[in-house]
């Protein structure tokens, strides 16, 4: 992957954004696409993140035909026999363990290579592998590939996950879509994205009910059909907006804004400083001050993990003494680390992050994007910052933000380089 480079200076964004759509729903439904032969249609599609692009490539190494008629909308079609055996020797992402759940549900048998992504202390594979046996499947691993079999098809079970996890709910969903008779998920992660995948799959044909947090209900169809469905905007852009507004004394009009899904970490948000009024379609985030702030992770609607790194910009921007626990990803902090070139005091004791602030601010330095999050949480740093910063392996920010550099350009932003 070619080191890109973002350059960025202090600055007051200033103006009007509308929000793409969420990287963590579109690369589930492209997994789901797997599912059908038949014509997929998705729109307020977020085509040039660096995720999406690699999961389409792997959809087309399969054999699907992929046509991005807009910027926003990806048409996915099937004219021949789909390959079982995904060969990839390009950058892995996590999703290859979603790719695994559809062609073994819909093919009985599957060869993927082992996933990737961010590595965010251990991010196993186990609950994947759990379920997919659970499900009648024989699983293993074959060099750096995970093969997963199942001759007579997956049968229906009841799937009971020891954490509610995002990836292993997703892969009983699109599995079980398919299996034979009845499945069930008992303590579910019920997200926004999780929701998504299931109207678009409901719209294609299967049977599946959300019982709250408690459990999930899928009664497998033999077939699915095509169907043009709009991707949710997403919530990880929308407070990285919020956020930015605030770390710089800004002015930000935030269109498109979910709401429902970030009640939690609008409270937060709110006690902490932000001065928030609500748009006919947007949320206004005018004025406000960092406070230190004290939050947890946890499952949906708590705060999510991939929000964490942006409370730690923001805390560095406030006078006194921020608490951050994650207790999903607690090795999630390697960012304070490369905060610390820029003058942030921190200190890890167990899963605590505390991040001291103080009125010296931070100064501009060269930083390094170490994931998605942890690089534009040091972009809201590098917007704040005295001096220039240059955040090297920028590549990593566009696999999550869409017109990025556009975006804060158009706000106001002092920054130049390249994310892709």
């Amino acid at each position: 992957m070619t080191n890109n480079v973002l350059t960025i200076s202090k600055s007051k964004l200033q103006g009007e954004v509308v929000l793409a759509g969420a990287k963590n729903s579109a690369l589930r439904l492209l997994a789901a696409s797997i599912l059908s032969e038949e014509k997929i249609i998705l729109k307020n599609y977020p085509s040039q993140l660096l995720d999406a692009q690699v999961h389409v490539d792997m959809l087309n190494s399969l054999g699907k035909e992929t046509v991005l008629v807009s910027n926003d909308t990806i048409v996915i079609k099937e004219n021949t026999n789909l390959k079982t055996n995904l060969v990839w020797d390009g950058r892995s992402i996590r999703n290859t363990l979603l790719i695994l759940g559809a062609l073994v549900a819909r093919f009985g048998q599957a060869k993927v290579p082992l996933p990737g992504g961010c590595k965010l202390g251990e991010r196993k594979y186990d609950l994947h592998v759990m379920l997919l046996e659970k499900l009648g499947a024989d699983v293993w691993e074959e060099d750096d590939y995970l093969c997963a079999e199942a001759k007579a098809g997956l049968i229906g079970a009841d799937i009971h996950l020891p954490i509610r996890s995002t990836g292993a709910t997703e892969n009983a969903i699109i599995a079980g879509s398919l299996a034979r008779g009845v499945t069930r998920i008992w303590n579910p992660h019920i997200r926004p994205e999780i929701l998504d995948l299931i109207t678009m799959l409901n719209s294609m044909g299967a049977h599946i009910k959300v019982f709250g947090q408690e459990h999930i209900e899928i009664t497998g169809v033999d077939h699915l059909k095509g169907v043009e469905h709009k991707v949710i905007a997403d919530n990880m852009e929308a407070i990285t907006w919020l956020a930015a507004a605030v770390i710089t004394k800004g002015d930000i009009e935030i269109y498109d804004f979910p709401y429902a899904d970030l009640e939690v970490v609008l409270t937060h948000l709110k006690a902490a400083g932000a001065k928030l009024y609500t748009g006919e379609n947007s949320l206004i985030v005018r004025g406000g001050c960092c406070y230190p702030l004290e939050i947890s992770t946890g499952p949906h609607p708590g705060i999510n993990s991939d929000v964490q790194p942006i409370m730690a910009a923001w805390a560095a921007q406030a006078q006194g003494e921020s608490r951050i626990v994650d207790l999903r990803f607690p090795g999630r902090y390697g960012y304070a680390k490369e905060m610390a070139r820029m003058g942030l005091q921190y200190e890890i004791s167990g899963d605590m992050l505390k991040v001291i602030g103080s009125s010296g601010g931070l100064k501009g330095a060269q930083v390094k994007a170490i994931d998605l999050r942890a690089g534009i949480a040091l972009t809201l740093c590098g917007l704040a910052a005295e001096d220039e910063t240059v955040i090297t392996d920028a590549w990593q920010i566009g696999r999550g933000y869409v017109d990025l550099i556009p975006k804060l350009k158009a706000l106001g932003a002092n920054c130049s380089g390249s994310i892709g």
